[in-house]
């Protein structure tokens, strides 16, 4: 199957239950602890614990590069996932269920962290490179509707069903239907120069190295430590400060702001594959850093909490496709998995801190001050960044083609 007449929509429905992982937590668990009497940091912590995994899975990439092929991981990691966000409606979302849930939380995401492998490495060996922008823009959608679907509709859902394992099963099992979008992508062929698996990790490694070798790999490198366009935000937990009914809560930051995030994705994917992506990232994480100063500044009312909410949400659709398109320019083919989950992995560490520090200078502060604070970051980041690319790049804007490997 030639990769041109694959359309991107299909990387979208595949990476929808790694993006459900993620909202069931951070919407509809993060609204049934706040409504049970949980603080801020205790939600944030636990959302930070599904984060987790995300910030060291570099390490098990190679599995997926090396072993099984992609597809037979995607749909083990899949069983897996729709039998954790099955789970996490076994045990009470209260302060007392808190433990468990952490586990729960923690083993799900670690199992969406090899879906998530097996779809990135289809899209690298899939994608053309001019097209890499429109792809990661409807990959992205994917993953960040999918948190709309895990949100939204499993806080609907636990809203009206009898008991919270219902809505959690259904979730699930909706997460698994979506291995049949495997059937549209042909699976890449390893390479049959290396007959042991040694010899193959050795080769996958001296492949990252010539990433972190390239100096464009480098900036990308040190841009995932940066707090640019995290969307780190746990809006549920803060909802009650705006007046949000939880119908509000579920719509906005469930299904409908899946859907504006998604929107925000393929307007994200088109800019990038038309001015430089790293500059695109920061141009984006800017946009969110104001929208984040705004929330804190505007009044305080429902309609205000679904405006600010719908625009911090959709510039976090352009950031993480803007992420996306320049690490699958960066990464090249090769051991794809890999390079990309060593980019990702570090991408996300600022995701689990920023969470982290938001629930804390909210209960040291206030939601105005947790804003302040993240924005403040955002934009020094963007400075640093700039200067960076001057030391590297020089006066020069790195170009794309300087990023192929």
């Amino acid at each position: 199957m030639n990769p041109r007449h694959i359309h991107p929509w299909v990387f979208m429905v595949l990476i929808v239950p790694f993006g459900v992982v993620s909202g069931y937590v951070s919407v509809t668990l993060a609204y049934q602890l706040k409504q049970a009497g949980a603080s801020v940091s205790q939600i944030a912590a636990l959302v930070a614990m599904g984060m987790l995994p995300q910030t060291w899975k570099f390490f098990w990439a190679p599995v997926v590069d090396i072993t099984l092929t992609q597809k037979r991981w995607y749909i083990l990691a899949g069983i897996l996932c729709a039998t954790g966000i099955a789970a996490m409606g076994w045990f009470p979302a209260t302060k007392v269920g808190l433990t468990a849930l952490s586990s729960v939380v923690f083993l799900t995401n670690l199992a969406s962290t090899v879906l998530g492998m097996a779809v990135e490495s289809l899209l690298a060996h899939s994608t053309p490179d001019e097209l890499k922008g429109h792809a990661s823009g409807w990959f992205q959608a994917g993953n960040l509707g999918g948190g709309g679907i895990g949100g939204g509709l499993g806080l609907f859902m636990v809203e009206r069903l009898p008991a919270p394992w219902m809505a959690s099963g259904i979730v699930g099992g909706l997460c698994f239907v979506c291995c049949t979008a495997l059937a549209l992508v042909p699976t890449p062929e390893r390479p049959q120069v290396n007959s042991t698996i040694f010899k193959s990790l050795a080769a996958t490694l001296k492949d990252l190295w010539q990433l972190i070798r390239n100096r464009s790999g480098m900036l990308a490198f040190i841009l995932c430590f940066l707090p640019i366009g995290t969307g780190a935000v746990v809006f549920p937990s803060i909802a009650g400060e705006w007046d949000a009914s939880s119908n509000t809560v579920a719509l906005i930051t469930g299904v409908l702001g899946g859907v504006i995030s998604a929107v925000g994705c393929i307007v994200g994917g088109f800019v990038c594959d038309r001015m430089d992506r790293k500059q695109a990232y920061l141009l984006f994480g800017i946009l969110q850093a104001g929208a984040g100063v705004a929330m804190a500044l505007m009044p305080r009312s429902q309609i205000m909490f679904v405006v600010w909410v719908s625009i911090y949400t959709f510039t976090s659709g352009l950031a993480y496709a803007a992420f996306s398109a320049f690490v699958l320019e960066v990464i090249g083919k090769g051991a794809a998995a890999t390079k990309y989950n060593a980019l990702a992995s570090l991408s996300n560490m600022p995701i689990y801190y920023m969470t982290n520090l938001d629930g804390w200078a909210h209960d040291r502060w206030n939601s105005a001050g947790m804003f302040f604070m993240e924005s403040g970051l955002a934009l020094l980041s963007a400075v640093l960044f700039f200067g960076l690319v001057k030391l590297l790049l020089g006066r020069r804007v790195p170009a794309k083609s300087d990023a192929e490997n």
